[in-house]
């Protein structure tokens, strides 16, 4: 029998966990939907574990139109009621009208001239960032606690600096995963095509 890979110490032996972190977490995301879903999806974790948001996502997919923030920023009093009942997500009125707000944000950014994609990765300056090889981890940095500030005063919510900072992670504005990880270095490379 094989050994298994070296992975980053947070992933669980969980097959839903596994796989998020050996396709998916760090990958340089450019997609509109994708970024408003990760951010959504980051947003609903707050006080949870990231596996139940996981459990949840295609729930949160069907619920929320695909992420589409067109199609969201439309929703009503009456979706808000729809979704409460909803076992498919995060019951939280709280995180369910910030979803909403967030997507009526994110238009308002593209009604003002700003490309929502391009200015959540101007943060990074465009480009996925490494931290410096034996960077203790961390949970906020200066970019996560700027990026909160500028969402906030755009108008979203659920944003905080941590969860910024997870957003950052998760479509690979950062790669974070951890130095013996074997996804380090494929992420990386990645990285190194990604342009906007």
């Amino acid at each position: 029998m094989c050994d298994a890979p070296a992975r980053c110490t947070w992933v669980t032996s969980d097959p839903l966990y596994l796989d998020y972190h050996d396709t998916e977490w760090g990958v340089p995301l450019a997609d509109a939907n994708a970024l408003f879903e990760c951010l959504t999806l980051e947003g609903a974790q707050a006080g949870l574990s990231w596996l139940t948001i996981l459990r949840k996502r295609e729930g949160y997919r069907r619920a929320f139109a695909g992420f589409d923030p067109a199609k969201v920023a439309r929703f009503s009093d009456d979706d808000v009621t729809r979704l409460l009942a909803d076992p498919g997500i995060v019951r939280h009125r709280g995180k369910i009208e910030a979803t909403i707000g967030n997507a009526r944000a994110w238009l308002a950014l593209q009604n003002g001239g700003v490309d929502p994609v391009k200015w959540l990765w101007s943060f990074v300056d465009g480009r996925p960032q490494s931290p410096a090889p034996g960077a203790a981890p961390q949970a906020t940095n200066a970019v996560s606690d700027q990026m909160s500030r500028a969402l906030r005063k755009a108008g979203f919510r659920f944003v905080g600096s941590t969860t910024c900072y997870a957003f950052m992670q998760a479509v690979g504005m950062v790669n974070d995963h951890a130095e013996g990880c074997f996804r380090r270095n494929e992420v990386a490379q990645s990285a190194a095509s990604f342009s906007l």
